[in-house]
């Protein structure tokens, strides 16, 4: 039986402003089992991106509580929240975050070292390969198209096989075409290693692909539907 690997339970986030306390999120619940995929969709503003900080743990919750891979983040230090990422939590982002000063096997190695895999190398390069870049090891990630760009951050994301990857717009920066493609490469991988996958997109047809979506407005669940 899959376990839950995400809960969250009536999740606000506020703010002081000059003019009092500003809500950014308000009372959002939710569940996803392990392997599931979930769309963040809203307006800009709506509070998609607050609300996956808090899911990642990157920050805490006015009230509520997001419990990931059976770890309260909001009982727990800065520190330990980083623990928690380090060992269940992968990210990609809409602007890549490569290292430029790394070519694309060791932007994909580094995570490895980090984590003691006993064959980085080995293990970045079949990730490479996977993701259609075996002639692109060497080469410097900034001399690499957009679309090559976010499939090195794809293989990183992936690398250390977590429990739940994080996108915040991950077609964001490319053409419909290459998005496409970084899509079918994002769900492709989601099943080979049954990863929990929450992304926040403006992405239609992105978000249609989900197994489930939450909308927001203003901060507020709107609804939370199985695709």
């Amino acid at each position: 039986m899959t376990h839950t690997i995400l809960n969250v339970q009536h999740l606000s986030k506020t703010v002081p402003s000059t003019e009092g306390e500003l809500s950014i999120l308000s009372n959002v619940s939710f569940q996803l089992k392990a392997g599931e995929s979930l769309a963040i969709i809203g307006r800009s503003g709506s509070g998609k991106s607050t609300l996956l900080g808090l899911l990642a743990g990157l920050d805490l919750p006015s009230s509520g509580s997001v419990t990931l891979a059976g770890h309260q983040l909001n009982t727990l230090d800065e520190d330990q929240r980083a623990a928690v990422r380090a060992a269940h939590v992968g990210f990609v982002f809409q602007a890549f975050l490569l290292l430029d000063s790394l070519n694309a096997l060791e932007n994909v190695m580094l995570p490895l070292e980090l984590a003691d895999h006993p064959n980085p190398q080995q293990r970045a390069r079949e990730l490479l390969i996977r993701v259609g870049l075996e002639k692109r090891l060497k080469h410097p990630v900034n001399l690499l198209s957009g679309g090559e760009q976010q499939r090195v951050a794809l293989a990183r994301a992936f690398a250390t096989e977590p429990d739940v990857l994080f996108a915040d717009e991950p077609t964001g920066n490319l053409d419909s075409q290459t998005g496409e493609t970084i899509t079918d490469l994002l769900f492709a991988m989601n099943q080979e290693l049954g990863t929990t996958l929450v992304l926040v997109t403006h992405d239609d047809q992105l978000a249609a692909r989900c197994q489930h979506s939450i909308r927001l407005d203003a901060g507020c669940q709107m609804e939370f539907t199985c695709n």
